[in-house]
């Protein structure tokens, strides 16, 4: 029998030590978490966003952390964002497509909110991973982390775009992962549930207990997530790891995807009362 190969205890705490990644996005609350789990990962993060007071001040707190402002519905702007990464850091191995635009009326979003929400959530995805494509290759492959939502798989009340945009980015993880994967280059998606963040504390006036009794009935966790608790499962992905997973869209969810409408309660003895 073949001994197991075992990791070293530095490689398995920093699996990603040397490599470098790009998150979009990555100014956000859900962004710093991730950005931190990658730093605690190991690897050197380029964060690309919009948000330039946010940005730089990731940044600020961390020389392993480099801003690049980052318009995404520009190829110019993806250009310039690819450029800079490879000159600072040498190269690219990790790419998480965290970005969207939460623009959505429901039926009454106009043709110009649809086509400028889904060139956020959805073309963006697909420009900046080809802008990636070659750098991954020409360093022996790497990862793609796509954003999902538990709003992919589910109608939402007043909600038309968001959740058709993740729906299709889900569906275009599947089909990067195939023509991706000759070059080494593995694509997966995570699908968040409620996950604490500057509109949770700005409705909830910045209380998480409130957030959680509120969360509660449709997270078989009881609480909302954490943008860390993301963050290291989007980690895992990107590191050697998760080398046999490709394809696949992670629910990071407290287990909201798996409560039906009858929620986490025994509904059939209501039939006797």
């Amino acid at each position: 029998m073949t001994p197991i190969e075992l990791n070293s205890s530095s490689d398995a705490a920093t699996p990603l030590s040397g490599r470098v990644a790009i998150v979009s996005g990555g100014a956000t609350d859900l962004g710093w978490g991730v950005v931190g789990s990658l730093r605690d990962a190991g690897a050197s993060v380029v964060v690309a966003d919009i948000d330039v007071d946010r940005g730089k001040q990731l940044a600020d707190s961390d020389p392993g952390i480099v801003f690049v402002e980052t318009d995404l519905t520009d190829d110019r702007s993806l250009a310039t964002l690819v450029s800079t990464t490879v000159g600072t850091f040498g190269g690219i191995d990790v790419l998480v497509n965290l970005a969207c635009s939460y623009v959505d009326d429901g039926a009454a979003t106009t043709r110009a909110d649809w086509l400028r929400a889904l060139d956020v959530n959805l073309v963006s995805v697909a420009m900046l991973s080809e802008a990636v494509r070659p750098h991954l290759l020409a360093r022996g492959g790497g990862a793609i982390v796509n954003f999902g939502s538990i709003s992919s798989k589910v109608a939402q009340t007043g909600r038309w775009v968001y959740p058709a945009s993740k729906a299709a980015v889900v569906q275009l993880t599947r089909s990067m992962a195939m023509d991706y994967a000759a070059d080494g280059i593995r694509v997966n998606s995570v699908s968040p549930g409620w996950t604490w963040s500057k509109i949770m504390r700005e409705l909830s006036g910045d209380d998480r207990a409130k957030t959680d009794s509120v969360a509660a009935p449709f997270h078989l966790t009881g609480r909302v997530g954490h943008p860390s608790e993301v963050g290291d499962v989007i980690a895992f992905l990107a590191s050697a790891k998760a080398s046999v997973v490709t394809g696949a869209d992670w629910a990071v969810d407290g287990g909201y995807s798996v409560i039906g409408p009858e929620r986490s309660e025994a509904a059939i003895p209501l039939l006797a009362q």
